[in-house]
């Protein structure tokens, strides 16, 4: 299977590549390829550059500040920008918050925070989860009591991910006791510097800290920083998860990672040859080409019907599920590729300024940190099994 682009597909490829290769610093690009650790204000410049190219937001309406490209262009744009080595933009403005807010928000929202994601002075975060309701979200807690004009929020969100440097949270909260659990949540825009807001870092398994446990006491909020409706949140939830789950299948990362794979698969040995010559590696290789394959065709389907107006629907689902699953098997070949040399860890080799040399080649220290973070993929962002019975309802009406 294979895709192919038109003339002006094509030059729009270049045209991309050409900006990326002039426009993106040095520094920036070499700590990316370095594999080390980005700052947030790294994250910011690239996406002010990427703002006064007008690139801001690609699938955004132009009405909104968006680059308004179709599918297609969309999915070239994300290649280069991958391939590139180019930083991830705020995801969570971008791509969640920023389409809820175009979709459901008041002009005065829209006016004022859709600029702010666009051109990086919002960086925004997610304030779904909490310790008690993860998949199972209509469980939440967290209270917002409406006094006046303001909101006065408690609670606990938790897997909060860069709530550290966020600037505003998006929030689920619970505004009503009265009916069943989905009809009771409110969706609140929450600025991070309110009184009465702890961001306590969480230290995942490799050693990082890209999550939060995020507290609430007594915390204002005007009510017009109200998405809608009261009490209509899972609405608008389910609007977002929606765009989070499509993002999920990060098609062109997984294209990169297989194309690293299969670099170190080349380079690594087993029994004195290639590991690539190694018929039942390769084969679970050629297995996990075909699965992305087939992914990047359902992506550019769910693209496309975007742009009839049609927010994802239960093939959201589908990509979330095959997205995460692949990028854990690719990440999984990986580690057994670096083989022993995966296991040492050292932390300051992601530092910039480190100059010491990796134990068994540049790949090996990502390959355990990496494999470890990818497990939560399955689970975040609705887990698989969720993900299953959506499809189960929502598809083959069971």
């Amino acid at each position: 299977m294979e895709l192919h682009y038109t003339e002006e597909q094509q030059a729009f490829r270049q045209e991309v590549r050409e900006f990326i290769a002039a426009k993106l610093p040095a520094d920036i690009r070499r700590r990316i390829n370095g594999h080390k650790h980005l700052q947030s204000d790294d994250v910011r410049t690239w996406q002010r550059i990427l703002f006064e190219q007008g690139w801001g937001a690609p699938g955004w309406p132009k009405a909104a500040g968006g680059a308004e490209w179709d599918p297609i262009h969309r999915h070239i744009f994300e290649e280069e920008y991958v391939n590139a080595g180019a930083p991830r933009q705020l995801d969570f403005g971008i791509a969640m918050v920023g389409p809820v807010i175009i979709a459901f928000g008041t002009p005065a929202q829209q006016q004022y925070f859709l600029p702010k994601i666009l051109n990086g002075e919002h960086w925004w975060c997610q304030g779904y989860s909490e310790p008690g309701a993860g998949s199972d979200l209509a469980s939440l807690k967290t209270r917002a009591e409406r006094r006046g004009d303001h909101y006065v929020v408690n609670g606990q969100k938790t897997w909060n991910t860069l709530g550290q440097y966020a600037d505003w949270i998006f929030c689920l909260v619970r505004t009503s006791s009265d009916a069943r659990p989905q009809e009771g949540i409110s969706f609140l825009l929450i600025d991070m510097k309110t009184p009465g807001i702890t961001v306590r870092p969480i230290t995942m398994l490799e050693g990082g800290q890209e999550i939060n446990d995020i507290f609430f006491d007594d915390v204002q909020v005007p009510v017009d920083n109200r998405i809608g409706d009261e009490n209509k949140g899972w609405t608008y939830a389910k609007f977002l998860l929606g765009h989070e789950r499509v993002g999920i299948a990060n098609v062109p990362r997984a294209k990169k990672m297989l194309a690293r794979l299969k670099e170190i698969a080349r380079t690594e040995r087993a029994n004195g040859r290639p590991l690539l010559e190694d018929a039942r590696f390769r084969d679970r290789i050629a297995q996990v080409e075909i699965d992305l394959a087939a992914l990047e065709i359902t992506l550019l389907r769910v693209l496309s019907a975007e742009t009839q107006k049609r927010a994802p629907g239960p093939e959201g689902s589908i990509l979330k599920i095959r997205g995460s699953e692949i990028g854990q098997a690719l990440h999984e070949l990986t580690m057994q590729a670096c083989g022993h040399a995966a296991l040492p860890y050292f932390p300051e080799a992601f530092e910039d300024g480190w100059a010491g040399v990796p134990v068994g080649g540049a790949h090996a220290p990502m390959a355990a940190p990496e494999y470890f973070n990818m497990r939560k993929t399955t689970i975040f962002g609705g887990s698989n099994e969720i993900q299953k019975n959506i499809i189960a309802k929502m598809i083959l009406g069971l």
